[in-house]
C-alpha cells in the first residue's frame, strides 16, 4: 500500500472512530466492513498509531468476539488495563 493510500485509510478510520458514541464500542471488523475491506489487522495497525487520542477514541474498538484486542500497540500489560479502565469509566 502506498504512503498516500495508508494516510487516506488512517484518516477514514479515525473519522469512523469519532462516530462511536461514549459508552459504546465497535469492532475492527465493522470498521473494515464500512471501508469495504477485509483487512481487520490493518485497522488495528492504524489505531496503534493514533496521534489524535483521546479526541479519536480508539479505545472503543474491540475484537469481534467482544474481547478487548490491543491498545497502544500492546495486547497485554498496563495498556490493556488502561483500555479497560477507559471503557469502564464510560
Amino acid at each position: 500500500m502506498a504512503k498516500n493510500e495508508k494516510r487516506k485509510l488512517a484518516e477514514q478510520v479515525y473519522q469512523l472512530c469519532q462516530q462511536v458514541p461514549q459508552g459504546k464500542v465497535t469492532t475492527y471488523r465493522e470498521i473494515a466492513k464500512v471501508l469495504g475491506m477485509k483487512g481487520y489487522q490493518a485497522i488495528g495497525q492504524v489505531l496503534k498509531r493514533n496521534p489524535y487520542a483521546p479526541f479519536v477514541p480508539c479505545h472503543r474498538v474491540v475484537k469481534s468476539d467482544g474481547s478487548l484486542g490491543g491498545f497502544k500497540g500492546c495486547v497485554i500489560g498496563k495498556e490493556i488495563v488502561e483500555k479497560e479502565s477507559l471503557l469502564r469509566k464510560e
